[in-house]
């Protein structure tokens, strides 16, 4: 692993650097670009280390090609050359990479969930639901959650997106009666408590050597993610730390 970045309260770890791609941990309850909120976006963080590290005078480029919720953590690639943006960006629409993440749900899970679902999005609120077939306004939505470990009331599950829409994994897994710990939003999460979602794996092509590059990044030692501390450990060893 490379530099940390400190912002404010938030470390951000650099897994990855080069003159084309910046791949960071994102800390949870930072989020990924400028909301209403006001508050420093991982997105102006590393602009900010970007131009301090380099010197470079004026507005430094980064491009944003995909975005983590703002209550979760993981791995996070960003561009740093408008070339590898776009190249990224359209890895991303067509899901050419591969991006996984560890949950922790509510309820015992003895098998894959394969979940396929048309999600609307409120505009006012921003919450999204399941909306019926065909809806007016609605995305397809589909994942494949995997059970890895059940203890204590709580599975941890592997999940792999197919299509990217907002609050997915979330929305999904209530919806089929496993909202995610911790999520006040779409499940039983209580204050203080931080949902339990996290992007462990994103694998990638570079935008210019085309070398497939893959990353992991375990979520952090503590509730609920230690009651899974051998299936998480296992996890790491498989997809150990890339540093390309």
């Amino acid at each position: 692993m490379g530099e940390i970045v400190r912002a404010g309260r938030f470390s951000i770890p650099v897994l990855y650097e080069d003159n084309h791609l910046l791949v960071v941990v994102k800390p949870p309850n930072m989020p990924t670009q400028g909301d209403s909120s006001g508050d420093l976006s991982l997105l102006d963080a590393l602009k900010g280390y970007i131009g301090e590290k380099y010197r470079k005078p004026g507005a430094v480029y980064l491009g944003l090609v995909h975005r983590l919720d703002r209550p979760v953590g993981g791995a996070m690639v960003f561009a740093r050359t408008s070339k590898a943006a776009a190249r990224l960006s359209e890895a991303f629409r067509v899901h050419a990479q591969d991006r996984r993440y560890l949950a922790v749900v509510e309820g015992a899970v003895d098998a894959p969930l394969e979940l396929e679902d048309d999600l609307i999005k409120d505009g006012r609120t921003g919450m999204v639901r399941v909306a019926a077939p065909g809806a007016p306004g609605a995305k397809h939505a589909r994942l494949v959650s995997r059970p890895l470990a059940c203890r204590e009331g709580l599975s941890l599950m592997d999940v792999e997106l197919f299509t990217g829409r907002a609050h997915q994994i979330r929305v999904q897994h209530a919806h089929a009666g496993h909202p995610l710990w911790g999520d006040m939003r779409y499940g039983n999460g209580e204050r203080g408590r931080q949902i339990a979602l996290w992007a462990y794996r994103l694998v990638l092509e570079h935008p210019t050597r085309r070398e497939r590059m893959r990353f992991c990044a375990p979520p952090p030692v503590e509730a609920p993610w230690t009651r899974f501390l051998p299936e998480i450990d296992r996890i790491s060893e498989v997809d150990a730390w890339d540093e390309a």
